[in-house]
């Protein structure tokens, strides 16, 4: 897609993503992008499910090991064992992939941000990348860009960011939740202990497919948002 500079004064609006206000942002559809990510997201719902799947069965094997240790035979430990073992790396690969086209996509979509809002950015375009990966700063400028980016695409009957502020609450809890569910998981030695760990990891798979779902929501609208504010064009 061609790259046109806007100048004074302002040309008809277009429907083109091609036409930067300036040198350094350029506007880009983030439709595809955010398709992708829709996708990736399905996928890790689906990966969580079969996790919660497995969770389940475990968790019942473990039961019955627990009422009588005899009604549970050592090839049923080791299958239940493995496959929730293959949950877990099935989980870790789509989640990765996920993120990483995530955060392409949010980093686009900060650019698109500076294109239509130039004075409203509080934080600088890098930190829609790094800002996911430096700690405890991850815990908070994500949302602080994406209130930006938000703003910035946002028209009068689009305002309300209480999507944007319920996806990202999820997303912390579950991430706080996450973390300690598997380090009692990894802790635990008798089966009461394993059992009690299953429960927590079945609970942090439910909070992960309702923070997916609510990702899905919010990536799609606002690329909408972004997408029908680059179709009405530049404004006087």
């Amino acid at each position: 897609m061609s790259h046109m500079p806007v100048a004074p004064p302002p040309p008809p609006p277009s429907p083109s993503w091609s036409a930067p206000p300036g040198p350094q942002a350029v506007l880009r559809s983030p439709v595809g992008l955010s398709k992708a990510v829709v996708i990736l997201l399905r996928l890790v719902i689906v990966t969580d499910l079969f996790a919660l799947w497995q969770g389940n069965h475990s968790y019942r094997l473990v039961g019955r090991l627990i009422d009588d240790v005899g009604s549970v035979t050592s090839r049923e430990i080791n299958e239940a064992d493995h496959l929730y073992q293959t949950s877990g790396i099935l989980q870790a690969a789509a989640t990765l992939a996920t993120a990483v086209v995530f955060i392409v996509w949010f980093h686009r979509t900060r650019v698109n941000a500076e294109v239509f809002a130039p004075d409203h950015q509080s934080k600088k375009r890098g930190w829609a990348i790094w800002g996911w990966f430096v700690p405890v700063v991850n815990l908070w400028f994500p949302r602080r860009i994406a209130l930006d980016i938000w703003t910035a695409g946002a028209d009068q009957n689009s305002r309300s960011t209480a999507l944007l502020n319920w996806w990202w609450a999820l997303w912390i809890v579950d991430l706080g939740f996450g973390r300690l569910a598997a380090q009692r998981y990894a802790k635990a030695e008798s089966p009461e202990e394993i059992k009690g760990a299953l429960a927590g990891l079945m609970a942090s798979d439910i909070f992960n497919i309702a923070a997916a779902v609510l990702a899905i929501f919010f990536v799609r609208h606002l690329t909408r948002m972004q997408h029908e504010k680059a179709l009405r064009g530049p404004t006087v």
